[in-house]
C-alpha cells in the first residue's frame, strides 16, 4: 500500500496534449500503455525490505500487487475492486497465502479473510511468525508466545462457525458461555501466567545485573536496523562465533561477551535484536526483558549500514525506539559499517562527527578506531592516571594493576616499585593506600630518596 495525497484533474485541453505526446511517443495508437509511474524510492526500498522479511519467514513470492490511494479503507484497507484484483491474482497464480505490508485492524482482517479464497495475513504477523523461528532461549519462546497473544486476543471475533457455537450441561443456567468466550479467557489466563514467567526472567536478569555492579564491569549495548551487522561486528570485537546472518531477525535472544579496551579496561559488550521500519508496539512490550540490556547499557553502538542508500530512514527508525525505551540521551557512538561496499571515493568522506566510526566488520577495518571511542565514551569510570609505589612483597596488588591497568612506566628501587600507571578510576582507587606512599621515591628518577612525600598527578587520559 502506498498512501498518496490524491493528485487534481487535468484540464481537458491537458488531457488530450497528453494523450497525443503518448501516441507521438509510440506510433501506433493500438499499442499505447500509459507509462507507470516510477514509485518513489521510500516506497521502492520499503517494498524490497517486506520482500526479505517474506523471504526471512520461507515464503516465495508468486505474485505482487500495489496500490496507491488516499487513504485506507476501513472496512478492507484496500477497497472494494482491490479486493476482487487480489482475489483472481491469488487464484490464477496459485497463492496460498496472502501478505499485506500494512498492519490491518481485526475487522479488515475478517472482511478480507471472508473475501479472499486464501489466508491473509498482515506485516505484524509476519515478523512474528519470523521472530518465532529463530527463538531459541526459553526466554525468547515467552516472550514470542506473549506477543502472538496479545496480538491474537482482538482478533478472535469472527474466526469461522466454531467461535458462535454454544455450549452447556446439565444444571445450568442458561445456553453457556460462547466457544469465543472460552477462547479468550484460555488465552488471558495463559497471558497472565506468560507475564508472571517473564517477570521472574526480568528479576533474575536483575540479579545478574545486580551481581555485575558488585564488581563493576560497565555495559556496551550494539543497537541499529535489522540486518546491519550488528552480530558480525559482535563475533569480530569478542570472536563469539554467534550467528551472522544477512536474514532479517538473525539476531533474536540478547548475547553479552566480556572485551577488553584499549585502556585494559574490561566491559560486558551485549548483541541485542534488530529494528525495522514501523516496528510493531506489541513486540516492544514483550521485548521488555531483553530491551532491558539497551536501558541499562553506559554506551549505545548505534550499527549502521553505511552502503544503504536508505541509512537516514533507518536512523530515524532506531532513534525513535530508542526514545520510546527512554535511552536517546546515552553516550552514542555511531557506527558506518560495511564501508568495504563503498566506492573509494565515498570512503574519505565517510566519517561525520567526532563520535563516528567507519569500519568494516567484515574485514576488520576501522576496528582500532572504534575501540578508541568506545574508551573515551565511558564516562562513568573514566581513565586516570596515578604514580604508586608498591612492595615488591605486595603481587597481588602489582598483579591486579598489570591485568586492569595500562603501566605507562615501572621502576624499581629496593624493596618497592613505581609506577605510573593509567587505568580506570574505581581500579586505581582500590590501592589507594599506595598513592600517599611512605618513600621518597619519586618516579623517574630510579633512586630511593630521604623522607618527602611521593609526587603524583590525576588527570584524565
Amino acid at each position: 500500500m502506498e498512501f498518496v495525497s490524491r493528485p487534481q484533474a487535468l484540464p481537458r485541453s491537458a488531457a488530450l496534449a497528453r494523450e497525443a505526446a503518448k501516441l507521438a511517443t509510440t506510433g501506433d495508437a493500438g499499442t499505447a500503455v500509459e507509462p507507470a509511474h516510477a514509485a518513489p524510492s521510500d516506497n521502492a526500498a520499503a517494498l524490497a525490505e517486506f520482500r526479505e522479511l517474506v523471504a526471512g519467514a520461507g515464503a516465495e513470492i508468486v505474485a505482487e500487487v500495489v496500490q496507491r490511494r488516499p487513504r485506507p479503507d476501513p472496512a478492507t484497507l484496500v477497497g472494494k475492486g482491490k479486493v476482487e484484483e487480489v482475489a483472481a491474482v491469488a487464484a490464477s497464480s496459485q497463492a496460498t497465502l496472502i501478505l499485506f505490508d500494512h498492519d490491518l485492524t481485526p475487522t479488515q482482517l475478517r472482511n478480507l479473510e471472508h473475501a479472499l479464497p486464501v489466508r491473509v495475513v498482515d506485516r505484524t504477523q509476519l515478523i512474528l511468525d519470523i521472530f518465532a523461528r529463530h527463538a531459541r532461549s526459553r526466554e525468547g519462546q515467552l516472550q514470542v508466545e506473549l506477543a502472538q497473544l496479545e496480538y491474537m486476543l482482538p482478533r478472535l471475533a469472527g474466526r469461522g462457525a466454531a467461535m458462535s457455537q454454544l455450549g452447556g450441561g446439565i444444571g445450568t443456567r442458561g445456553p453457556g458461555e460462547t466457544q469465543l468466550e472460552t477462547d479468550r479467557r484460555k488465552i488471558q489466563r495463559r497471558l497472565l501466567q506468560l507475564k508472571r514467567e517473564l517477570e521472574d526472567v526480568r528479576r533474575v536478569r536483575g540479579q545478574q545485573r545486580h551481581r555485575r555492579a558488585s564488581v563493576p564491569v560497565p555495559t556496551i549495548a550494539l543497537v541499529g536496523y535489522t540486518n546491519a551487522g550488528k552480530s558480525t561486528l559482535f563475533n569480530r570485537l569478542t570472536d563469539a562465533g554467534v550467528l551472522a546472518s544477512a536474514r532479517m531477525f538473525s539476531t533474536l535472544d540478547p548475547k553479552l561477551r566480556a572485551l577488553v579496551l584499549p585502556s585494559r579496561r574490561r566491559v560486558l559488550l551485549s548483541d541485542t535484536v534488530g529494528f525495522i521500519r514501523n516496528l510493531p508496539h506489541t513486540l516492544i512490550t514483550s521485548f521488555r526483558a531483553t530491551l532491558e540490556e539497551v536501558e541499562k547499557a553506559e554506551v549505545l553502538l548505534h550499527v549502521q549500514d553505511c552502503s544503504s542508500p536508505q541509512r537516514e530512514q533507518q536512523k530515524e527508525e532506531v532513534e525513535k525506539v530508542l526514545a520510546e525505551l527512554g535511552s536517546l540521551g546515552k553516550p552514542i557512538v555511531s557506527v558506518l559499517n560495511k564501508v568495504d561496499l563503498l566506492p573509494e571515493e565515498e570512503r574519505l568522506t565517510c566519517a561525520g562527527g567526532e563520535w563516528t566510526a567507519c569500519i568494516s566488520a567484515h574485514t576488520g577495518e576501522g576496528i582500532p578506531h572504534l575501540l578508541e571511542l568506545m574508551d573515551r565514551a565511558l564516562t562513568a569510570d573514566p581513565i586516570v592516571e596515578e604514580k604508586f609505589i608498591v612492595p615488591q612483597g605486595e603481587g597481588a596488588v602489582l598483579a591486579a594493576l598489570d591485568a586492569g591497568a595500562l603501566i605507562l612506566k615501572r621502576e624499581f628501587s629496593g624493596d618497592f616499585v613505581a609506577l605510573a600507571v593509567a587505568g580506570p578510576a574505581s581500579l586505581l582507587g582500590r590501592y589507594r593506600q599506595y598513592r600517599s606512599a611512605l618513600s621518597g621515591l619519586k618516579i623517574g628518577t630510579g633512586r630511593g630518596g630521604g623522607s618527602g612525600a611521593t609526587s603524583h598527578e590525576t588527570g584524565p587520559v
